[in-house]
């Protein structure tokens, strides 16, 4: 590479020593960058300043007490005045005499990284025929010859213009190409509107945002491109940008299922009156998941706290009720309907019981455990196991579709809530026939959406209001309003949505819209690096990393890990926190972060609240214990930021 820049070099000095004119490019710093053998002739210049790196105003210096300048009165005023016209780098021609009665033409044009370049010229020759015509003005109108000499000086000043210009449309273009490919690489819509609402300009990443729009837009209408729906979402944001106020706003795309963020900004003139919109849009679906996942566990924190010291003491007055219903009940000779009572009261301190435990089921801190799923298996699981609990005349049907590859969910919370659901629906059917449905289906490439539909009469107007609200029911007394409660809760803690709605033909259809998170394949193996202080967990997690086609090394300790991370082509450093010594697995990550070795897993047993589990959390990809092989596959596979 070296020795093609220095024959590059070569190649382009010799060239620019073959022109005729002279020629030279100072820097920003009014430094010699290049110049040809011509300029050192020209100018009759010693070595040093034909060399780069030598300053213009050393060389104007040289020039002037040479007396090509003719007669300077105060030298260093000259000098500073020569130097500030440079740093201006303004284009200029000028014509000029030398000390040795030749006559030079001056040509500068300034560089888009600062400085200028500079072309000089003897038009000697020139000026000699100028005053050959001049020394004949008796044959010629006087005022003709005057005229061509002013046309030749004009048309000398033209060309230089003419250069220049062409310099700074080139220089337009480029930076018109840059700034269009920066735009189309973004992973945003950026457009203007204008005042008919039609398109003059787009980076061609509409179809980014919005699914299965048109990607060349200019010319349209924004209801032409942005479709009906999203149009009338929008619109009346696009009409406070025309009145001149801006707009930041989301939406949700119905066809997709995306969340879009809009910013509307009027496009001002001169004189401060709207003339266009500009737009710019990004998809913000993962944000928003991440936003409802982060809100339900404030919500449920906040409940935790709010119940905790409340269910305490409901326990303890359940306890003492129990004890002396129970006292009552071992009484000799109470009369039948007290025994009725004492019994019924029992059943019902039983049932307070049940309601706290469920309580602090929806109410209390879970974390989600997200593995590789494979959801047509998973539902005809639940086909299995709710089949048993179901009347012999209601019929149970599970239908997928386009799910072939795993994704990433919580099994056993997906499992709890649908089960929920299938059972529900078999209470509103009650002893008619009927049917429930089971269906899973990805929706576009955002959410994977899972129905459950029964025959029965449907759900209410009240209870499409109220009924993922926890505590109502509409069972009655059989019912704790505890059921669909949780599974509204489960499902945003996932970051998804929960919808109830009655069906065309009759009968209720709810529905959980999930994050669709495939799970990445394994990809090439890996070297990692293993570090775990349990010589038997150890073994088994090495057992699992070689079985996804890994090659393991192992350490104890972190000192023992931090040197062995020195050999090269690590790929992967997986670490227990907690290890033998004075340093923890943290400890070990921070630094291996902060060298840039390889990437950090961490992996604990500790439970959810611990503060070193937490801070070690939102530092770097955490995998709880104890996980499957699958599990471990899917968190080596995901990013850290995930």
């Amino acid at each position: 590479m070296q020795d093609d820049r220095a024959r590059t070099a070569r190649l382009t000095r010799a060239g620019l020593n073959l022109i005729q004119q002279a020629l030279t490019i100072y820097d920003a710093d009014l430094r010699l960058a290049v110049c040809n053998a011509r300029f050192q002739e020209m100018f009759d210049l010693p070595e040093w300043l034909a060399t780069p790196g030598a300053r213009f105003e050393d060389t104007i210096r040289y020039l002037a007490e040479r007396g090509d300048y003719g007669e300077v009165p105060d030298l260093e005023e000259f000098l500073a005045s020569r130097v500030e016209i440079a740093r201006a780098f303004e284009p200029h021609y000028m014509e000029r005499t030398r000390s040795n009665g030749r006559t030079i033409s001056v040509e500068g044009s300034p560089l888009p990284q600062g400085g200028w370049v500079t072309v000089y010229t003897d038009i000697t020759a020139i000026k000699r025929q100028e005053a050959l015509l001049y020394s004949h003005s008796a044959e010629l109108s006087e005022k003709l010859v005057s005229y061509s000499e002013e046309l030749a000086q004009t048309n000398r000043q033209l060309a230089a213009t003419i250069s220049a210009l062409e310099e700074a449309k080139r220089e337009l273009t480029e930076m018109e190409a840059r700034t269009r490919m920066t735009t189309e690489m973004m992973p945003a819509h950026i457009a203007h509107l204008d005042l008919s609402e039609r398109y003059t300009y787009s980076n061609r990443r509409l179809t980014f945002v919005i699914p299965n729009r048109p990607q060349d837009i200019l010319g349209l209408t924004a209801r032409e491109a942005l479709g009906r729906h999203a149009y009338a979402q929008v619109k009346p944001y696009i009409d406070r940008a025309y009145a001149g106020t801006s707009s930041v706003f989301e939406f949700t795309h119905e066809d997709s299922g995306r969340r879009i963020r809009g910013a509307f900004t009027p496009d001002l003139d001169a004189e401060g009156r709207v003339c266009g919109v500009y737009i710019l849009s990004m998809d913000v679906t993962e944000e928003s998941q991440a936003r409802a996942a982060l809100s339900q566990v404030r919500k449920r924190e906040l409940a935790a706290q709010l119940t905790s010291g409340l269910a305490h003491d409901f326990s303890n007055l359940l306890t003492i009720i129990l004890g002396m219903q129970g006292r009552l009940g071992k009484l000799e000779g109470l009369p039948e309907p007290a025994r009725e009572i004492a019994t019924a009261t029992r059943a019902a301190a039983l049932r307070g019981g049940r309601l706290l435990d469920r309580l602090a089921d929806i109410s209390g801190r879970r974390d989600l455990r997200p593995g590789p799923v494979d959801l047509p298996a998973l539902l005809r699981d639940i086909g299995a196991l709710a089949s048993p609990s179901l009347p012999a005349d209601v019929t149970l049907e599970v239908e997928t579709g386009g799910l072939e590859t795993p994704l990433l969910l919580d099994a056993s919370s997906l499992q709890d809530s649908l089960l929920n659901l299938v059972l529900n629906a078999r209470d509103a059917i009650g002893a008619a026939p009927g049917t429930i449905r089971l269906t899973a289906n990805p929706m576009r490439d955002t959410w994977v959406e899972i129905a459950v539909e029964d025959t029965g009469p449907g759900f209410s107007e009240e209870a499409l209001e109220q009924a993922l609200n926890p505590f109502y029911t509409t069972k009655g007394g059989e019912g704790s309003g505890l059921g669909l409660a949780m599974v509204y809760d489960s499902t945003k803690l996932a970051g998804g949505r929960v919808m109830l709605t009655n069906r065309p033909g009759g009968g209720a259809r709810v529905v959980l819209r999930l994050p669709l998170r495939p799970v990445a394949a394994h990809g090439t193996p890996k070297l990692v690096l293993l570090v775990e202080d349990s010589p038997d967990i150890r073994v088994t997690v090495r057992e699992m990393l070689r079985r996804l086609g890994h090659t393991v090394l192992e350490a104890e300790s972190a000192e023992e890990a931090e040197a062995l991370a020195e050999i090269p082509d690590i790929d992967l450093v997986l670490t227990d926190i907690t290890l033998a010594g004075t340093r923890s697995g943290l400890d070990l990550a921070e630094a291996l972060a902060a060298r840039g070795t390889a990437a950090v897993h961490l992996m604990t047993s500790l439970p959810a609240r611990d503060a070193k589990r937490q801070a070690a959390a939102r530092r770097f990809p955490l995998l709880a214990k104890p996980f499957t092989e699958a599990e471990l596959a899917a968190a080596l596979g995901r990013k850290a930021a995930e």
